[in-house]
């Protein structure tokens, strides 16, 4: 018997295994963790979106509600996933939450001119981040109505 795994509805974009884990960790927190998917890189956010590398045989057509997307990212940036993500067809309506430490006017101004819905400097304190994460999950996957991709 094929085991189902429940479509992944955020999309986590984080290099930093810490700020990944403190992420899971809320979720689960708040019963949200059957719901991530964790990829470490733009190159490989950008291979899951788009079903390509590893990630070929995925269905196109489960798109995450919501990516939360750090802007400090190896091999592709995270300027440039949100980039790609705004010109195809299929994500250009994804909720796109830009999740980064930058605090630089200039990524602040990027991030929304290429269509981010919302850009939130990471807390550095461990309890502020565990609550404004959860927070961010809760509205993104339960309140929010993105429009249906076609």
């Amino acid at each position: 018997m094929t085991e189902i795994h429940p479509v992944p509805t955020v999309l986590l974009v984080e290099d930093n295994p810490t700020d990944a884990e403190l992420t899971l960790r809320a979720f689960k927190k708040h019963n949200l963790s059957n719901t991530v998917h964790w990829v470490k890189d733009g190159q490989e956010a950008l291979d899951y979106l788009f079903c390509t590398g590893p990630y070929a045989t995925r269905n196109g057509k489960d798109i995450p509600k919501v990516v939360l997307l750090d802007l400090k990212l190896p091999k592709v940036d995270g300027i440039e996933v949100l980039r790609a993500i705004r010109t195809h067809d299929q994500t250009k309506c994804m909720p796109v939450v830009v999740l980064t430490s930058s605090k630089e006017e200039r990524d602040i101004v990027s991030a929304y001119d290429l269509g981010a819905n919302s850009f939130i400097t990471k807390p550095v304190e461990f309890d502020e981040f565990m609550e404004q994460v959860a927070q961010l999950g809760m509205y993104w996957v339960f309140l929010n109505h993105p429009p249906v991709q076609k």
